[in-house]
């Protein structure tokens, strides 16, 4: 067993990842291999192109890594569910579009591998918290 140097977390857009930050500078400071790291994510995540994606950087004293590719932020999907640029900058008081109860749980499915909930119904509970944040409005 290897042993375990630290843990980096990125989001970064799938199939476009480069050297240039975020992720150069977080990989170059462990002493890793930048563009292994490169070639393996945007080989890994060519299908997804133009989303972001979280990844999960394992990084080992040998300066080897492993990673692993998490589903995209919940913010994401509602944007992209919601054909929206950008959320609300005033979240509460502006609504910029509406989300309904199926679409909210569509994104609840989807991202439940990732989310700390026991069943769909706390999975949707969390999409509608983060649409509100973002002044999106779940309606029945």
């Amino acid at each position: 067993m290897k042993k375990v140097k630290t843990i980096i977390k990125l989001n970064i857009s799938a199939g476009e990842a480069t050297a240039a930050p975020p992720v150069g500078p977080a990989l170059g400071q462990h002493g890793l291999p930048i563009m292994d790291f490169v070639k393996a994510f945007n080989e890994k995540t060519q299908d997804q192109k133009g989303t972001i994606l979280p990844a999960v950087i394992t990084v080992y004293e040998d300066r080897t890594f492993s990673f692993i590719v998490k589903k995209p932020p919940v913010a994401e999907l509602i944007k992209k569910a919601a054909a929206l640029e950008k959320g609300s900058g005033t979240a509460g008081k502006d609504m910029v579009a509406k989300l309904s109860k199926d679409q909210a749980k569509k994104i609840a499915e989807e991202k439940m591998p990732d989310l700390n909930a026991t069943n769909i119904d706390a999975a949707v509970k969390i999409v509608e918290g983060t649409a509100r944040s973002m002044g999106v409005e779940v309606s029945e």
